[in-house]
C-alpha cells in the first residue's frame, strides 16, 4: 500500500553561506506530517540530502503546510510551493539543484 505523501519546496531568505536557502521535504499524511526525506540547497549550490531528518535532533517536529509557511505562522523569510515527486526525485537520484535560488 503506498503512502500518502506531500512534497514541498521552500524558499528561505539569505542569512549566511553556512545556511541552507532552499529546502525540499518529503512529508509523510499519514505520519503526522513528518519528513521522509529532505533536501538542502545552499548558496554554493551544494545539495546535502537527509534520509533521517531526525537522527541528530532531540524533539521531532513535523512539516508545517505551505500555507502556514506562506502565512507566516513559523517566522518571517519563508515561502513555499508544493511540488511533485518526480521533481523532488530528480535532484534526490543527482544531488543536482540548477534552478532559482530565491522566490521568483
Amino acid at each position: 500500500m503506498e503512502r500518502d505523501m506531500e512534497y514541498i519546496q521552500l524558499f528561505m531568505e539569505y542569512e549566511s553561506d553556512d545556511m541552507p536557502v532552499v529546502y525540499f521535504y518529503e512529508v509523510d499524511l499519514k505520519d503526522d506530517r513528518f519528513a521522509l526525506r529532505a533536501i538542502e540547497v545552499f548558496i554554493d549550490r551544494e545539495v546535502k540530502r537527509y534520509e533521517d531528518l531526525y537522527s541528530d535532533v532531540i524533539e521531532a517536529c513535523p512539516i508545517p503546510t505551505v500555507d502556514e509557511f506562506n502565512a507566516k505562522v513559523w517566522g518571517e523569510g519563508f515561502w513555499a510551493t508544493m511540488i511533485s515527486k518526480e521533481k523532488f526525485d530528480e535532484i534526490w537520484n543527482t544531488g543536482i539543484y540548477n534552478e532559482s535560488l530565491t522566490v521568483t
